[in-house]
């Protein structure tokens, strides 16, 4: 069973910065970050691939955001820099096994508990 434990969540000025980690107890194909603000579906953010580092972005994080990975800590990162108030949400770490493109929920096998991010104006 593949525990995900997230961490580096807060509150932070539009304009500012935090960074997101996410410690993985094992191996999968996929990582991906998964955000859900109040009264709206969970949506994807971004997602990379343990092997070659691959990555991607939902095009409303795209150039604010970056993901990042380190294999010798089994750890996956976020860089959330010029946050805004609608980047407020509960942030959500999941690990995928299978080769599903990692921009859908349906693609990951495993959550963590989800870390609140809460961007003031």
């Amino acid at each position: 069973q593949v525990q995900l434990v997230e961490s580096g969540g807060g509150l932070v000025q539009a304009g500012g910065s935090l960074r997101l980690s996410c410690a993985v107890s094992g191996r999968t194909f996929s990582m991906g970050w998964f955000r859900q603000a109040p009264g709206k579906e969970r949506e994807f953010a971004a997602a990379i691939l343990w092997s070659d580092g691959t990555t991607y972005y939902a095009d409303s994080v795209k150039g604010r955001f970056t993901i990042s990975r380190d294999n010798a800590k089994n750890t996956v990162y976020l860089q959330m820099n010029n946050l805004k108030p609608e980047d407020t949400a509960v942030y959500y770490c999941a690990a995928g096994r299978g080769r599903t493109p990692p921009v859908v929920s349906h693609a990951y096998d495993y959550w963590g508990q989800g870390t609140q991010v809460t961007v003031s104006s």
